[in-house]
């Protein structure tokens, strides 16, 4: 086996997320500002404040659940953002990559959600169904007798990128720039807003 040298290149990240759910989150939050911001407008009184109240709470967490998620991966380490953390991991530090009824990742004996891979079993079925189709229709005939199928149409979203993924650890494992330990970082950016806003509507509902 060749031993990387520390001078390979780490290419640009390759980026997954959920399409879905961004177009969701856009569209999400522009009703928040069209109800909120007619709300503050044209509102008297503590309207107004409870607007904007719920304005500061509901936006960050439309923002945390749908834009926000997403995974970056090089030759070195994968970086999960999720809706209130992010998971710095090293290639050498990662256990597993897999996808069950949610994509995760295993690492130093924690577990951590793949939040922008969502996984449907809809459409597993539906690649296994299609994959069925193809085969008793004599799809093994192409030198796949003795093996599975190879991944192409018949694999569901979610599954392609763990196995992309998969790949790129085994790969990465071993270069010098994939040492190392897991980070995680909290996110008070989308934490602190949404807090505020929490409290504040709290207390606006409870004296108004």
């Amino acid at each position: 086996m060749t031993t990387p040298s520390p001078h390979e290149p780490v290419y640009d990240d390759r980026v997954y997320r959920s399409p879905m759910a961004v177009v969701t989150g856009v569209l999400l939050l522009a009703l928040i500002g069209w109800l909120c911001g007619d709300a503050v407008v044209r509102g008297e009184g503590s309207t107004r404040w409870t607007a904007l109240a719920i304005a500061l709470f509901a936006v960050p967490m439309t923002v945390a659940f749908t834009v926000r998620p997403a995974v970056f991966a090089n030759d070195d380490r994968m970086r999960v953002r999720n809706p209130f953390r992010v998971i710095e991991l090293p290639w050498a530090a990662v256990d597993a990559v897999r996808a069950g009824y949610s994509a995760e990742v295993l690492a130093e004996g924690s577990k951590y959600q793949l939040w922008s891979v969502p996984v449907s079993l809809r459409e597993r079925k539906k690649a296994s169904r299609k994959f069925s189709r193809r085969d008793a229709l004599g799809g093994k005939g192409l030198g796949q007798e003795n093996g599975p199928a190879p991944a192409g149409p018949e694999r569901a979203a979610a599954d392609k990128v763990v196995d992309e993924l998969r790949e790129l650890a085994e790969r990465g494992a071993a270069r010098p720039g994939a040492q190392g330990s897991v980070k995680v970082t909290w996110s008070y950016e989308v934490i602190a807003p949404a807090v505020i806003g929490a409290v504040a509507l709290i207390v606006l509902l409870a004296t108004g």
